[in-house]
């Protein structure tokens, strides 16, 4: 990856560890799947009738549902629970894994043994969490975690598809004559695949929440919500959202899943100082091992990167 790829990834998994201490701060005055359906409802809108729409097919339906629907139905439901969020961020990271195993798998990327290794050790992190279940990560809380990262590995693959397919039916259509046009055009289909898959997500959420939360949905509950629930929800949409995951899948479609999803190690570290700082959670010697591991995984992983580079033949 280039400097400027590898400073946007390290930026994205920045805003989406400190989401997740605005997402607890949300759910102090909206129920979970209305907080997620509010979240898609504004990234969604105005923004849907702005931008062409990315062609409507399986792909962008798996990416609406996995990463939108599935992966924060899910989180927000976890943290309702009472999972911390900075656990949250920690336990989600499974993800990182299952999406390198379906990348291999559905696009035949290659996974070389080094990163392998990376990966297991990430995975010895988050093992460490499992072992320590209770309190700030009830067992309810664990089992939606893994559901909504199962999800969020099929949206990735699902995005990887969808921008690749959007770029090039762009570049096809019109005369791009640098590369700069190609990933501003890229970066354009990025943003239109976030903002409708956004629009379906909140169509599904919007009708669970209103089976499942029923006497939420009335007046009282917006009125009487707070300055820092709706200032979160907008940190939520505009920032996490629209910038996190546009810059995210302009990623996923510029180079291959195996290099950039190692970067997410990086969120649950962030998701924990935040989490710490501004919701006071008490750090433990096991969240400290966690995280410790799970970043040794990030380490190991690039450094594989560059080794298998300097090994290609010129």
């Amino acid at each position: 990856m280039t400097p400027i790829y590898t400073a946007l990834a390290v930026l994205v998994t920045f805003i989406w560890g400190v989401n997740f201490t605005f997402i607890a701060w949300g759910l102090e005055s909206f129920p979970p799947l209305m907080l997620t359906a509010l979240r898609f409802f504004f990234t969604a809108v105005p923004l849907v009738f702005f931008l062409k729409p990315p062609k409507f097919n399986r792909t962008l339906l798996i990416y609406a549902i996995g990463t939108f629907v599935m992966q924060y139905a899910f989180v927000f439901t976890a943290m309702h629970l009472g999972a911390s969020a900075g656990l949250t961020a920690l336990l989600l990271q499974i993800q990182i894994f299952i999406t390198v195993l379906l990348a291999y798998f559905i696009l035949g990327e290659a996974v070389s043994r080094m990163q392998i290794i990376g990966m297991l050790v990430g995975v010895l992190g988050l093992s460490v969490i499992a072992l320590n279940l209770g309190g700030d990560m009830p067992l309810a809380g664990f089992v939606c975690i893994l559901i909504a990262a199962i999800g969020w590995s099929f949206g990735n693959i699902a995005s990887k598809q969808a921008s690749t397919q959007a770029t090039q039916q762009r570049s096809d259509g019109a005369i791009i004559p640098s590369n700069t046009g190609r990933s501003k055009a890229s970066a354009l289909s990025a943003l239109a695949l976030v903002v409708w898959g956004g629009l379906i997500a909140c169509v599904i959420l919007t009708l669970s929440s209103l089976i499942f939360e029923t006497e939420a949905w009335q007046l009282a509950t917006f009125t009487e919500a707070s300055l820092k629930s709706w200032l979160s929800l907008g940190f939520i949409v505009y920032v996490s959202t629209l910038i996190g995951f546009g810059l995210w899948a302009h990623l996923l479609s510029q180079n291959t899943a195996s290099k950039v999803m190692p970067f997410a190690l990086l969120v649950p570290v962030f998701g924990m100082t935040t989490s710490v700082l501004l919701t006071g959670e008490v750090v433990t010697w096991w969240k400290m091992l966690a995280m410790i591991l799970i970043l040794s995984g990030l380490v190991l992983a690039n450094i594989k990167m560059k080794l298998g580079r300097k090994r290609q033949p010129i």
